[in-house]
């Protein structure tokens, strides 16, 4: 097929020897099939922020840290070396995520690496060959759903225990090979204690996985894993190989108003004093 312009100066580099076919085409990059030397591997092409239709993108942003003061100060303006400095952080967003989670045991498509907005990575294929099927593409019996659902729990609980969360992930978002589960998809990745959306997130994505798996076993419909383990990582007791119950009881107790207002004003005059600081550095 024709070389995709974004995948021409991997060709002329030496990186990729053929582009073979598209493989797909989603909300944020399209996939294309790819010979590198004698592997087939996959080159996921990231669509432009115009041309991308992921919602919210800015909700999943939320507490990336950018050490360049210049790189910060060009994305709040929304100037055009801010937007590619923002793109970049989209993209490397990724390939970070997936050299992490590859080091604490959770199963995610090798990365090759992350050129000009083309990453390149390991294809994720089925025991005879041919390219892994998404999870909502499979049937399963009741044993094989509460196994399956056991390992992608386990893989949450890892990415949160080292302060990650997936922030999109669902039945089109793993992929099964012959050895289970695979994590796929992680340009949204989020920062679970700088983002106020972690805990939103966290619980969508346990809920989404949960409903899958509870087509197949309905006894996991009823189970709160995405409180239990949001409880355990807010009470410190969250560690990758915890064992979860899927129950959690609701607290009782009953909040102090007064506490929490003088709390809140406590830290808002001093995110005051710290602006205040700030305008007189710059001064």
């Amino acid at each position: 097929m024709k070389i995709p312009k974004r995948i021409q100066p991997l060709v002329d580099d030496g990186l990729v020897d053929e582009v073979i076919r598209q493989l797909m085409s989603g909300k944020e990059a399209t996939v294309y099939l790819v010979r590198c030397g004698s592997e087939i591997r996959c080159a996921k092409v990231y669509k432009d922020a115009d041309r991308r239709s992921f919602k919210q993108a800015v909700q999943y942003q939320e507490g990336r840290k950018v050490r360049n003061s210049r790189r910060s100060r060009a994305m709040e303006k929304g100037s055009k070396f801010g937007r590619s400095q923002q793109e970049q952080i989209w993209h490397n967003a990724e390939v970070d995520a997936l050299y992490r989670l590859a080091d604490i045991g959770v199963r995610v498509p090798r990365a090759y690496g992350c050129f000009d907005g083309v990453l390149l990575m390991e294809l994720i294929t089925s025991d005879d060959g041919l390219v892994a099927p998404r999870l909502n593409d499979v049937s399963m019996s009741a044993e094989q759903a509460l196994e399956d659902h056991a390992i992608v729990m386990q893989y949450v609980v890892r990415m949160l225990s080292i302060g990650l969360i997936h922030g999109d992930l669902s039945e089109f978002n793993v992929l099964v090979d012959e050895y289970g589960p695979v994590i796929i998809d992680l340009p949204q990745v989020v920062n679970a204690a700088a983002n106020n959306h972690a805990q939103v997130m966290l619980e969508r994505d346990v809920n989404n996985i949960s409903k899958y798996y509870g087509l197949y076993a309905s006894e996991l419909l009823g189970r709160q894993y995405a409180k239990e383990i949001w409880a355990l990582y807010e009470g410190g007791e969250l560690h990758p190989e915890v064992e979860l119950t899927g129950h959690y009881e609701e607290s009782t107790e009953i909040a102090d108003v007064d506490v929490v207002m003088q709390e809140i004003k406590a830290a808002f005059a001093e995110e005051q004093d710290r602006q205040r600081r700030l305008s007189e550095a710059a001064a």
